[in-house]
């Protein structure tokens, strides 16, 4: 990996960690004064993992010195006055303050965006980041596309050093993925390397397709108002055989009511829109436009009832739907101060997933049957 932002994704025990320090250990014995800063989400985080391995390499390698580890500042000085500090996110002095040469956010998944922006700006040569792919978030969609990143993707099998014991109990997961969508996540993150959905999803069973087949019948297309940081989205409904297919037309900050008019017809938006019904002024200016759209029927629980009718049927997205798919693969159940999961999702990664309910909760009559009707 030679460009200046070098993502790894992996799976468990593929030695993500194991990999990235020793790089960075002969990077500062080699280079005077070099500054590295190796960042989590907490020091309890780092003291399990990063900085662990970090000490124990030091130790098996026969570089440590024990004068050389300050355990206050969590900071070693090689003895050409390079060092290698850990510090979490949740140290403002430390995000908004020093800068330095190299940066390693380990297991960034845990790290807002924000946080890992602040470090990278104030980072003038490499950055690593790595984590397992329970879900997509920043790494996949800010930094890996970008022409300044290197992307790879590591497993257990690229860990020479794997004793055996941990691999069986590791593929054990490949056999019981044939059994529950829990153990299919579970191997497809942790096995693969591959992105996942989290723990606690709202919406685990959904498949990505190809295309929409040319034989699928338009139902109709929810829609959630957005303007300043929120997006306006509008996502199409489709009946396919004994399923449902979703295809995300608009995922937009920014747009005006007239906007979003003229997008409806560039689309050929021409089946009704069930859109928010707390926008009853934009829902009836689309209305002076031209355009069919009618409020979305709530009521209480109304979210859960449309994740119910979601999770109720076979649904499908299409693979250009990347915004749904991302919501689809970070929204999840709320928990309590015990850690226990309650009837009610997180109020974000929702925009999309709230077009799709919109739609969903006005068209199907029967959740079990899965018939529908226009209204």
């Amino acid at each position: 990996m030679k460009k200046r932002k070098r993502v790894v994704q992996g799976g468990t025990s593929a030695g993500k960690t194991f990999g990235i320090i020793p790089i960075l250990i002969d990077r500062a014995i080699k280079t005077p004064h070099l500054e590295v800063s190796i960042v989590s989400e907490s020091i309890p985080h780092l003291r399990r993992g990063a900085m662990k391995d970090f000490l124990k390499i030091m130790i098996i390698t026969g570089r440590y010195q024990s004068a050389q580890w300050n355990k206050s500042s969590l900071k070693y000085t090689f003895t050409n006055g390079a060092y290698i500090e850990f510090f979490s996110v949740d140290q403002e002095d430390k995000l908004r303050g020093a800068r330095r040469n190299v940066l390693y956010v380990n297991e960034a998944n845990n790290v807002a965006f924000e946080a890992y922006n602040q470090l990278a700006i104030r980072t003038d040569q490499e950055i690593w980041i790595d984590f397992n792919p329970t879900s997509s978030f920043w790494a996949h969609t800010e930094v890996a596309p970008g022409a300044d990143a290197d992307f790879i993707i590591l497993t257990y099998k690229d860990n020479e050093g794997l004793e055996q014991t941990i691999i069986d109990e590791i593929e054990i997961a490949k056999d019981k993925a044939k059994t529950s969508t829990y153990w299919d996540n579970w191997w497809n993150v942790y096995g693969l390397g591959m992105i996942g959905s989290l723990e606690g999803a709202c919406i685990p069973d959904w498949k990505s397709i190809p295309r929409l087949p040319s034989e699928a019948r338009l139902l109709g297309y929810g829609m959630d108002f957005g303007y300043t940081n929120d997006p306006t989205s509008l996502i199409a409904m489709y009946k396919y055989n004994d399923s449902y297919i979703y295809d995300e037309l608009v995922y937009e900050t920014g747009l005006l009511n007239m906007d979003i008019s003229k997008k409806f017809k560039q689309l050929e938006v021409n089946q009704i829109v069930y859109a928010d019904s707390a926008e009853p002024k934009s829902i009836a200016e689309l209305k002076y436009y031209g355009h069919t759209v009618f409020p979305v029927k709530k009521g209480k629980d109304s979210i859960s009832h449309g994740i119910t009718l979601l999770n109720q049927n076979k649904i499908s997205v299409t693979a250009r739907s990347t915004n749904l798919i991302h919501e689809l693969q970070n929204y999840i159940w709320m928990k309590d101060k015990e850690g226990n999961k309650i009837n009610r999702p997180i109020d974000k990664y929702n925009h999309a997933i709230d077009a799709m309910r919109y739609v969903t909760s006005s068209i199907i009559e029967d959740p079990n049957k899965g018939e529908y009707h226009f209204w």
